[in-house]
């Protein structure tokens, strides 16, 4: 069986077939998934989703691309959201310089709250960086030295140093269908460095396809597509990325792995 990590499964993307999409990831082996937090007034429709499906938790959190929207965002907010019962990441948070959709001053302060929200839960706190690899490294670096959380770097496309220094912190990388295009190859060397213990996959759907799905809507039926080239970079069969990265998830996400009796 196959966990998708990260998926974005609220809006109007899968409104109108979300049955028929989650039948397929069954279909392909898809056991269990983690639905992501992009902004805190989607989080109804979201916990709607992990109610509603034993095998569907969710996160609570603000993408970077939304921290404008959220200046007064605070931990105590974050850790009193993060109490529900399929509640078992803070996130997705981070730093991206690349669009910047919101001005970096602003995005600085609700990363923080994140942060400070995971070292009091004990919650994963899943991180979306883009062009902003110091940046990133210097916070979770810094804020780990003050109290200890676990990072995960989501749909990692940053560089090694970045890479190793989330590693360092005792953080997992996950890879999503970026592996599979063809000119990934700094990617796909990351992925190779990763140690086994520290892997997970994601589709991070509807985003990002992998190949032979690429250009089209993304969806957890696909998550299989990233296992197979992430068995052939790591020289292993599909089936012992499934099992790695199914453990590493409940090992991970432990809040979930108690549910299930892991």
């Amino acid at each position: 069986m196959f966990v998708d990590s990260h998926v974005n499964l609220h809006g109007e993307r899968y409104e109108d077939d979300l049955a028929d999409v989650l039948a397929r990831a069954a279909e392909a082996r898809v056991s269990h998934m983690l639905t992501i937090s992009d902004r805190l007034d989607s989080l109804p429709a979201i916990t709607e989703i992990s109610d509603s499906h034993a095998n569907i938790w969710h996160s609570v959190g603000v993408h970077p691309h939304h921290a404008k929207d959220y200046a007064d965002l605070t931990a105590e907010r974050l850790i009193e959201l993060a109490q529900h019962p399929r509640a078992v990441g803070i996130g997705e948070c981070g730093m991206d310089f690349y669009y910047e959709y919101s001005d970096r001053d602003a995005q600085e302060p609700v990363f923080r709250a994140h942060v400070h929200a995971a070292q009091e839960t004990g919650l994963p706190l899943i991180i979306h960086t883009r062009d902003a690899d110091d940046v990133t490294g210097d916070i979770i670096s810094g804020e780990h030295s003050a109290k200890p959380f676990v990072p995960l770097m989501h749909c990692y496309t940053s560089g090694p140093d970045l890479a190793e220094r989330a590693l360092a912190l005792g953080g997992y990388v996950s890879f999503s269908g970026i592996i599979t295009f063809k000119k990934a190859d700094d990617v796909r060397a990351i992925a190779e460095m990763v140690p086994m213990d520290r892997l997970l996959i994601e589709t991070d759907c509807p985003y990002l396809a992998p190949v032979p799905h690429r250009g089209q809507r993304n969806e957890p039926a696909f998550v299989p597509h990233i296992a197979e080239k992430l068995a052939e970079i790591k020289g292993v069969d599909t089936e012992e990325i499934a099992r790695v990265t199914t453990d590493n998830f409940f090992r991970l996400f432990s809040k979930a792995g108690k549910e299930q009796g892991v």
